[in-house]
């Protein structure tokens, strides 16, 4: 038996490593798991931060290629150089995951290199060594789902992961699901001249997303060039020297047609990661969608063992993990960590982006709530104008009794910064009337979240 610890956490994705952080800030001897040579887990290495950087580096070749000259910047000889693009890509990773190597060490936390398995509650064995703990954290993330008939290969049929390592710009880009990863994914090839369609199941994109927000977002990728059949789902894939040959067919049945592509992006969700953590042997109980089964405070059916992310039912989303890592923590430190899962965002990193929080209108009309909308677009904001970013509009929901916030989505330029005001708001049981007589500064796109509110109640100022 070697070292033994107060909490050893399985996965140093951002839920992972930020419960560590957090444990360790309250006193606790901790040590984190992790297979890979970097820290970070699934988020920083091949997700949500390389993507983020090529849908950086592709948006300012999009504006430079094409909206420059509406500032009037004459560029001549516009070039891409997609291997300084990736390398660059590679240089934010690689800064990032330095940055949590040094939190852990500014920490005191032990990084056990190597696979986790839980071999007893209480027992870590990692490479080899068994390692004794007094409690356990599984926060292993989640891997793409797998579509039958479509074999992955990470060169011409890929997941997330694959569509980060291109060496080339496709010609076509087939993408397979309307979701998050899908979109951003699907916009970083289209703005570098890549033909991007997307096949969705359902007859809308952005599943789980306001509707009136993804119907006039699937308009405005349609200007920008996308491709979408809706509807449809995708029932084989043949490779041959000239491509991808895909069978598609409706949804609802109907007659089978091909579809050409040179690349394929496979993005129809996500499912937790468990393999090979011991969780059978030990006795943790998994759900129908084999998610892990917790209580309210993250305890597993088996006392000492947690789960937080992506592995337990709820969003699949970094902040929501992380935000789970601090309450367990600080539940293991004899605290009250909670989460309100009310007051999440969500947001696709896209141009413009999309950002949502609380309930959507379709969720309180199942739900039989009486609400109010207010809804203000960015033509009638002026910080949108003078960027030339006009697409889009802020709603508000609010209850039509109490007048308090239930939900807010933003579909427009810098949506997932905006979005933070109605976080907050709902986080503290606000108004949409409180969120209207607040003092927002002048000429800001935040100006659109306050007529949103106003209009709320029937009185926006600039429409």
């Amino acid at each position: 038996m070697s070292d033994s610890f107060d909490l050893i956490v399985i996965g140093s994705g951002p839920g992972g490593y930020v419960c560590a952080i957090r444990a360790a800030q309250l006193g606790l001897k901790v040590a984190c798991v992790e297979k890979r040579e970097t820290l970070g887990g699934t988020c920083l290495n091949i997700g949500c931060i390389p993507s983020k950087a090529l849908l950086q580096s592709s948006e300012n070749f999009e504006e430079i290629a094409h909206k420059f000259a509406d500032h009037g910047i004459q560029v001549d000889g516009v070039k891409l150089d997609l291997a300084r693009m990736q390398a660059r890509k590679g240089e934010v990773v690689s800064a990032n995951v330095k940055g949590v190597e040094f939190l852990f060490r500014k920490n005191k936390i032990t990084w056990l290199k190597g696979a986790g398995k839980i071999v007893a509650p209480g027992k870590v064995e990692v490479a080899g060594t068994t390692y004794e703990t007094k409690n356990i954290v599984i926060a292993t993330g989640s891997e793409s789902v797998p579509l039958r008939g479509v074999e992955v290969d990470e060169k011409t049929i890929v997941t997330s992961t694959g569509a980060l390592e291109l060496e080339s710009v496709p010609k076509h880009l087939v993408v397979i699901g309307g979701g998050v990863i899908g979109l951003e994914l699907g916009s970083v090839w289209r703005r570098l001249g890549a033909e991007v369609t997307v096949i969705e199941f359902l007859d809308r994109l952005l599943p789980g997303m306001d509707n009136e927000v993804a119907k006039q977002f699937e308009r405005i990728l349609g200007k920008q060039g996308f491709k979408f059949k809706l509807g449809h789902k995708v029932t084989g894939a043949t490779k041959a020297e000239a491509g991808i040959s895909l069978t598609v067919e409706p949804a609802k049945g109907g007659e089978a047609q091909t579809v050409e592509a040179d690349v394929v992006l496979v993005a129809i969700g996500r499912r937790p990661y468990v393999e090979g953590l011991g969780l059978d042997t030990v006795g943790v109980a998994l759900d129908e969608r084999g998610r892990v089964k917790t209580d309210q405070h993250f305890a597993t059916n088996v006392p000492g063992i947690y789960a937080i992310g992506d592995v337990i039912a709820g969003a699949m989303l970094a902040h929501k993990a992380e935000d789970e890592g601090v309450a367990v923590a600080e539940i293991l430190a004899g605290q009250h960590g909670h989460v309100n899962y009310g007051a999440i965002p969500g947001i696709v990193y896209t141009w413009p982006e999309v950002a949502a929080v609380g309930a959507t209108e379709e969720e309180l009309k199942a739900a039989g709530t009486a609400y109010k909308v207010g809804k203000f677009p960015f033509t009638a904001n002026g910080r949108a104008r003078a960027m030339g970013d006009v697409d889009g509009f802020a709603k508000i929901l609010a209850d039509k009794a109490t007048d308090r916030v239930l939900g807010a989505h933003i579909l427009g330029p810098d949506a997932g910064h905006l979005i933070a005001e109605m976080v907050t708001a709902i986080e503290f049981g606000a108004s949409a009337e409180d969120v209207a007589r607040i003092c927002h500064a002048h000429p800001t796109l935040s100006e659109a979240v306050k007529e949103a509110a106003l209009a709320v109640d029937g009185r926006p100022l600039h429409i």
